[in-house]
């Protein structure tokens, strides 16, 4: 037998095999199922382990913040802040409508990562006191992704003043923010 047939024939051979054990052993009588049922619901459950405790909730919150921040950051950076500053947004720019697409997507992720950073740091109260002043400048941003696909460069320095005090206070809090550009997938799932 050639080497492909040989390895398809063995790899039926035990998938046909698990399938009959799986059906062997569904073939108990419904007594024995019965009692087996009752030993489980006897024994004592077992605690999955969860964020209970203050500082577990604040470390997750932090944790979740820098991550969702420095995602905003990321696609700011990359599809926003470095296309404006070669120019591309500017009227004959070559590239230009493919560049303010990429910046309207980035700039509704953006806008996104940023109200879910929010959200992660009402869990931490020195991270909640150093975001509360940014809260009126982070809604401001979204309508700016309409205005960055009509072009208002503007829009991106807005953008990127809002990222910057973003990345301060979560620097001041105790929970720096690295950029990470997100991926092709991630900027189109907002």
């Amino acid at each position: 037998m050639p080497v492909p047939i040989r390895r398809l024939f063995m790899a039926l051979t035990l998938c046909c095999a698990l399938v009959a054990g799986a059906t062997a052993c569904g073939d108990e009588s419904s007594t024995s199922r019965t009692k087996d049922t009752a030993a489980v619901q006897a024994q004592p459950a077992v605690d999955t382990p969860s964020p209970t405790t203050s500082a577990e909730q604040q470390k997750f919150a932090k944790t979740r913040f820098v991550v969702n921040a420095g995602l905003a950051a990321g696609a700011v950076y990359q599809w926003i802040v470095k296309p404006w500053k070669a120019g591309t947004f500017k009227k004959g720019a070559k590239g230009r409508k493919l560049a303010l697409v990429k910046a309207g997507l980035a700039g509704a992720f953006a806008y996104n990562r940023l109200k879910a950073a929010q959200r992660n740091a009402q869990g931490d109260p020195t991270l909640s006191k150093a975001l509360a002043p940014l809260g009126a400048g982070i809604d401001a941003l979204k309508n700016l992704p309409s205005k960055l696909r009509k072009g208002d460069e503007n829009a991106a320095s807005s953008f990127d003043d809002v990222i910057g005090q973003v990345k301060g206070a979560g620097q001041s809090a105790g929970a720096p923010v690295k950029e990470q550009v997100p991926s092709a997938s991630q900027l189109s799932k907002g």
